[in-house]
């Protein structure tokens, strides 16, 4: 099956978005299928183009325009112009406005079936967009097949058209991500205190629809109580987020906070092995790539019931759950989990235990070619 993924971002841009992709091309070509894999950038001139060779997946990089209609027309000419030397089977794209609409329009236009899917701002953000909106509708009227990876997404999503929406939940390396003794050498280096103080984590781009404000003004209130360490393996995001941050951390200069910069995806599983606790307080949320590595490394995660958390958090038993914007309730939750080893080791298992039976990549992978399957491509 030769297949052509279309995405608004793919390695090494940072996010959800570019590591599911990334995941979604490894593991179709790692099952025997051509993958073309199109994403602009803003790394390259307009009109320039890269290719590269990825994992067995064909990917090309085109400059991305200032005027996103002109991004999207020669994106779309791409698929148009690739088809025709060598003809797609069918069309992925990932993420409604620009992603969605190219793939799903150049789906029609050469005939071909596409299938798009929701992974949670898209849906959550971009269709309250004026701008955004008709471009968010078209995919989800004209697509062959809508996936997403959480129940809110697909219920946010029905209601906006009635069709049915198939839910994909993103897939977990579970060879990878697994439990590991503390990596001694790695914590000495980035200076994360370990025996006499805990350390709370966080992964990703911090900023404030992550829930930075909660996860700051929690842990100030938790390091009253107990010694603490503050581990941000990630970055925060530059302008009112960054200004923010640095204001809280100048203010509080006795603070332990160590934050990372980016770090490859394959390195996340040491930067894990660090955490006693992994907090994901955030506002909003599609299916967070982090909550389940989190898990299935078995470090005891605390989120709030936002997007697919909610399918994958069972309260106490897998996790544990704080409301939005509660830092008094965050800082509450993680003392009490810091304070009660055996809970926290009993529910950090339950949680790899959870991602092994329901969040694998082949669960992933199968999923996906029965979606494609439906639509009449043969393997």
């Amino acid at each position: 099956m030769k297949i052509a993924l279309l995405s608004e971002k793919y390695t090494p841009d940072l996010g959800g978005l570019a590591i599911s992709t990334g995941r979604l091309g490894d593991l179709l070509s790692s099952a025997g299928h051509d993958v073309r894999l199109f994403a602009p950038t803003v790394n390259l001139p307009p009109t320039i183009k890269q290719t590269l060779h990825s994992s067995g997946v064909h990917v090309t990089r085109f400059g991305a325009h200032k005027r996103v209609d002109d991004t999207l027309v020669d994106w779309f000419e791409l698929i148009v112009e690739e088809h025709h030397r060598e003809p797609f089977d069918l069309i992925h794209a990932y993420f409604l406005p620009m992603a969605g609409f190219v793939g799903t329009y150049a789906g029609k236009y050469l005939n071909i079936p596409s299938v798009v899917s929701i992974r949670g701002n898209d849906i959550e953000r971009a269709a309250f967009d004026p701008s955004k909106f008709s471009h968010v509708m078209y995919a989800l009227q004209n697509a062959n097949a809508v996936t997403t990876n959480a129940s809110i997404l697909a219920k946010k999503a029905k209601a906006f058209i009635d069709r049915e929406i198939h839910i994909i939940p993103n897939g977990i390396d579970t060879a990878l991500f697994k439990p590991m003794g503390r990596n001694e050498v790695l914590g000495e280096m980035l200076q994360v205190a370990g025996q006499k103080s805990k350390v709370v984590g966080f992964v990703g781009e911090l900023r404030e629809k992550k829930g930075m404000s909660t996860l700051l003004t929690g842990y100030a209130q938790l390091v009253k109580k107990i010694p603490v360490s503050l581990f941000i393996v990630g970055e925060v995001r530059d302008g009112e987020d960054k200004k923010i941050f640095d204001e809280f951390r100048n203010s509080n200069p006795e603070y332990r906070i160590t934050i990372t910069g980016h770090v490859p995806h394959k390195d996340l599983p040491a930067y894990y092995s660090l955490m006693d606790v992994f907090v994901h307080p955030s506002l909003r949320d599609g299916m967070p790539n982090a909550v389940l590595e989190a898990m299935a490394c078995e470090v005891p995660v605390i989120a709030t019931p936002v997007g697919g958390v909610m399918d994958v958090i069972e309260d106490n038993v897998n996790g544990f759950l704080v409301n939005v914007n509660d830092a008094n309730g965050l800082a509450q939750k993680m003392a009490e989990v810091l304070s009660q080893p055996e809970k926290r080791e009993a529910v950090a298992r339950s949680g790899r235990e959870a991602v092994l039976s329901q969040y694998t990549l082949e669960k992933e992978l199968q999923a996906n070619l029965k979606i494609y399957a439906s639509l009449g491509v043969k393997s």
